[in-house]
């Protein structure tokens, strides 16, 4: 089971899975050969107790309007493991946007996303934590795909398809990536970053946390 699962993108081919999305206009952008899609949300699952030798959440929680009971009810209907991609908010210093730029996202995404350890506390169970570094040329369109690509940024559809930025005021935003464009020119940026771009991935705090269920 998929729980938030959009348009489908990070779901397994090579399994049978059902989707649970919330949101139609999500779902109507599923592709033709995409699983099956439940309208639900995630605190509200229309699936039997242990339904599923697995369900798994990516980069969703912080759209979550009660994260205790959506983890509640992924743990209800699985039977055997609960798998999260989301990102710890504890390091948002590795993030040079966030920190030069908009510091403000740390703030909303402090608020939005749980720590891993507290995630897998909520599920019980033996849990393990792995970082998810991200390679340089990610062709995903979360925030810091783009870390070794800082144009993008300046790109109003790569900002649209990133939700922290999508949700800041103008007021907010606009400064911000003056300062950035500023910095791309005059070689500011470059002083400060250009060291990152020798690296093929860099740890920005993503993580992936399999918890194995234990049930009576």
């Amino acid at each position: 089971m998929n729980v938030g699962a959009g348009t489908g993108n990070y779901e397994p081919r090579a399994r049978e899975v059902t989707a649970v999305e919330p949101s139609a206009a999500m779902i109507a952008q599923r592709r033709g050969d995409a699983a099956p899609a439940v309208r639900a949300p995630a605190e509200a699952l229309p699936l039997g107790d242990n339904s599923f030798d697995a369900a798994m959440a990516v980069m969703t929680l912080h759209h979550w309007d009660d994260v205790p009971r959506g983890l509640a009810e992924l743990g209800r209907v699985a039977r055997d493991r609960v798998v999260i991609f989301t990102w710890d908010p504890a390091l948002a210093a590795a993030s040079w946007l966030q920190t030069d730029y908009l510091p403000e996202i740390a703030v909303l995404d402090s608020m939005r996303f749980p720590a891993p350890a507290d995630l897998a506390r909520a599920l019980g169970g033996r849990s393990e934590i792995l970082p998810v570094p991200i390679p340089h040329d990610c062709e995903d369109g979360f925030l810091e795909a783009w870390w070794a690509r800082p144009q993008a940024f300046l790109d109003p559809a790569v900002r649209a398809g990133t939700s922290a930025m999508a949700q800041l005021p103008a007021w907010v935003l606009n400064p911000a990536l003056e300062r950035l464009r500023a910095d791309l020119e005059s070689g500011v940026w470059h002083r400060r970053h250009g060291h990152l771009l020798d690296l093929d991935e860099l740890d920005l705090g993503y993580r992936l946390l399999v918890a194995e269920l234990t049930k009576g």
